[in-house]
């Protein structure tokens, strides 16, 4: 046994038996005591050596007893710490709203983070069934509140849940407020520190008007008539919230051929058909994609467990063909400054947003039609930030490589029920041109030159896998690469230093590599998940190109996998 893991088994024992002398239940003063046992050594470390943090998604981790787990008690601490500080900030008339998803104990995480605000004087606004997290967004602007929160885990596997923050303007928490929220709750030393003396007048149910208003926002940016449409759609929610507010969306936009993935169309904390309910991955859609093909339908669509990604796929001359983020994103960026231009409607000031691994694509689409276009530190948080910011521009449209988009302001998350309707809309517009979401897209190509994306990920786990992930990053700081993809690299932004992005302020762990043609590599580790990504972007003139690009990708990810994985 080596010395750190030595002292930090010191201390997750110190923990693990502080826990067992608060009051908690007998259920999990069980689970510790069984940890202590000499052989369950790598685990009891594993639950209890350090707190769960805010990352880029909020708090999240696996289910499971220990201060580095999600249970009831971490709940209570961040939503404790989350109570101390919205008393020191706003003092009085404070009020919050929560929304869950569909994963296990998420109703009971959401009623308890609910007695625990309750008992420290703060009013609660707490959806009575689940929904999808940026209808959650939209209801704490509509109610005027001054925090929200959502428990999920995202599009996680199904032993993973999670906590995510959101601020008064409806976007999640940046600094200095996630800081200051982890100082409050690392202050809270004792599990009988959380109030659960509960006040059910200080709790309301949030009523259907707020699901009407919100659809009825959605409507609103609708800029094609598809009342005529005979477009097909088949719609998954892969398990999840997103079956509350899709389908209403569709039928809103004027969408009626709307098929339900039988299958999957139940919420289930299990994702009983599949191995993860990812929509960024192949494996989650088929379900979806058999429907496609035995319907023989025009789109499909799968949102993530608490509707805020979706997923693609196309019925192409007999072929599935998926359509990944960046695509998805420059095709809604372009529909929508195409529209807005037809009907002289673009804002005198309105830009456009994306994240620094999000395609470059973006950018020359947005000049062309003299719209500015801002990148931001990669998770959605800073576009909602950037929007918060800009109060003399008006923000159009955005999105992030990873299945996150967004039209309108009047949510500040990622939205997968607006991106939903939006990209029906988009199909159905290229049919009445006999053409489909891919021919739109290399409509896209022939004019803006074609580019190409690919994301890697290493997955590496535990405390081992963290000082991995450590010295990867340290590596390419030290010893960067002089060339890639053939390409000399004559630039490196180092996001922990100075860069020269007006719309970042902050800095993270963040690395990119930068060609003289703009084709680049990005590495980050995950602010969620055990992992490091490695995100590479090409771009050439001729889509014929393609194949050679490809090529390229692989030579890099091919070098990176001998180097570290």
């Amino acid at each position: 046994m080596n010395k750190e893991f030595a002292d930090l088994l010191e201390v997750s024992k110190k923990k693990a038996n502080k826990w067992l002398d608060s009051d908690i239940d007998s259920k999990s003063k069980n689970e510790i005591i069984q940890l202590l046992h000499k052989k369950n050594q790598k685990l009891l470390l594993e639950c209890f050596y350090k707190n769960l943090e805010f990352g880029t998604g909020g708090m999240r981790g696996i289910i499971g007893i220990g201060s580095n787990r999600v249970n009831k008690y971490t709940i209570g601490f961040a939503t404790q710490g989350l109570s101390n500080y919205l008393n020191k900030v706003f003092q009085s008339n404070i009020s919050v709203a929560i929304a869950y998803d569909s994963r296990k104990f998420s109703k009971e995480f959401a009623q308890w983070s609910a007695k625990v605000f309750s008992a420290n004087k703060i009013k609660v606004y707490l959806f009575s069934e689940l929904r999808p997290t940026p209808e959650l967004s939209f209801a704490i602007r509509k109610l005027k509140c001054n925090c929200g929160i959502v428990i999920t885990a995202s599009h996680n596997p199904k032993e993973y849940n999670g906590y995510k923050v959101y601020w008064k303007d409806g976007g999640q928490i940046t600094k200095p407020h996630d800081k200051l929220i982890l100082n409050e709750i690392n202050k809270l030393s004792d599990i009988n520190n959380i109030n659960i003396s509960k006040n059910n007048k200080n709790i309301s149910l949030i009523s259907e008007e707020i699901d009407k208003e919100y659809i009825k926002k959605i409507k609103s940016l609708s800029l094609y008539n598809n009342s005529n449409s005979n477009l097909k759609i088949i719609y998954t929610p892969l398990h999840g919230a997103g079956i509350t507010q899709v389908p209403n969306a569709l039928k809103e936009f004027g969408f009626s051929k709307i098929i339900i993935t039988k299958s999957q169309e139940k919420p289930d904390p299990n994702f009983s058909t599949v191995n993860s309910p990812n929509p960024e991955e192949y494996e989650a859609l088929k379900e979806g994609i058999k429907d496609l093909k035995k319907n023989e339908a025009d789109i499909l669509l799968a949102t993530d467990p608490d509707g805020d990604r979706v997923g693609v796929a196309i019925y192409d001359k007999k072929e599935i063909k998926l359509i990944n983020g960046n695509q998805l994103a420059s095709l809604i960026v372009y529909y929508t400054l195409l529209k807005l231009k037809e009907n002289k409607k673009i804002p005198v000031n309105g830009f456009i947003a994306k994240t620094i691994v999000t395609t470059n694509l973006i950018e020359k689409i947005a000049a062309n039609y003299k719209v500015n276009c801002y990148s931001t530190l990669t998770g959605f948080k800073n576009i909602a930030q950037l929007i918060k910011k800009k109060k003399n521009e008006k923000f159009i449209a955005g999105g992030e490589e990873s299945y996150g988009y967004l039209v309108g302001d009047f949510t500040r998350d990622k939205d997968a029920i607006i991106s939903s309707a939006v990209i029906c809309e988009i199909a159905n517009w290229a049919n009445s041109k006999n053409k489909n979401l891919n021919d739109i897209l290399n409509d896209i190509y022939s004019k803006y030159g074609f580019y190409l994306e690919k994301l890697f990920t290493i997955k590496l786990e535990g405390i081992e896998g963290i000082n991995s992930i450590n010295n990867i990053m340290e590596n390419y700081r030290n010893n960067p690469p002089k060339n890639i993809y053939n390409l000399k690299v004559n630039k490196i932004i180092d996001y922990m230093k100075n860069n020269n992005n007006p719309a970042i302020n902050n800095k993270s762990n963040v690395i990119q590599l930068i060609t003289k043609n703009n084709s680049s590599i990005t590495i980050r580790p995950s602010g969620t998940e055990p992992k490091i990504k490695f995100y590479f972007s090409l771009n050439s003139k001729d889509i014929n190109n393609k194949k050679l690009l490809e090529n390229l990708v692989n030579k890099e990810i091919n070098l990176i996998t001998k180097q570290y994985a």
